[in-house]
């Protein structure tokens, strides 16, 4: 897997990530640099660790189903993308706090974290360097969440939405991309 791919799944990742801290930021009133700062670490942080934690585990079955894991890689991320574009449609409003605190951090960072926890399974079936790409999912994220929280009084509602949706499709995109090229289509 190239670099520009495993950035463009950072990318879908953190979108989730983006979104909640553009609530923050929207929450918070004064947006101060901590606050940015506090996002980036907590969602950069766990986003990093969760697809390395996921790669540990995919890898020790990775034997037991190299015949399949192209498919697999193919319907968790389009099920990942799935949910994200169908959240971007949903007319529910996220209640999120105006706390930076880890009691109010940890929560946040353990949700928008899981859909990476599922990339990290995949990755164990490709070929992809899981240090390169945990570093660049969590400098996407830190540097995307720090942007989100600023952001959050200008972008709004209507950003977040569109934002999941653009990372939901990117996601899709990439699991029919692995798929394609498995199956020799490409």
């Amino acid at each position: 897997m190239s670099i520009w791919e495993l950035f463009l799944i950072a990318v879908g990742l953190s979108m989730d990530a983006f979104a909640v801290s553009v609530c923050k930021g929207l929450s918070a009133g004064r947006v101060r640099v901590g606050h940015a700062l506090t996002a980036g670490i907590w969602f950069g942080g766990f986003q990093a660790l969760m697809p390395f934690l996921g790669w540990l585990l995919g890898s020790r079955f990775q034997s037991f189903i190299t015949s399949i894991d192209h498919w697999i890689a193919f319907v968790l991320l389009g099920l990942i993308g799935a949910n994200m574009v169908r959240e971007s449609r949903s007319q529910e409003e996220e209640e999120v706090g105006a706390s930076f605190s880890p009691k109010a951090m940890l929560p946040l960072a353990v949700a928008t974290s899981i859909d990476a926890l599922t990339v990290g399974i995949t990755f164990a079936f490709l070929q992809v360097n899981i240090y390169w790409a945990i570093a660049l999912i969590g400098v996407t994220t830190f540097v995307l969440s720090a942007i989100g929280v600023k952001a959050g009084g200008i972008v709004g509602e209507r950003g977040k939405s569109r934002a999941e949706l653009a990372g939901g499709i990117v996601l899709i995109l990439m699991g029919c991309k692995i798929l394609v090229e498995h199956l020799g289509l490409i």
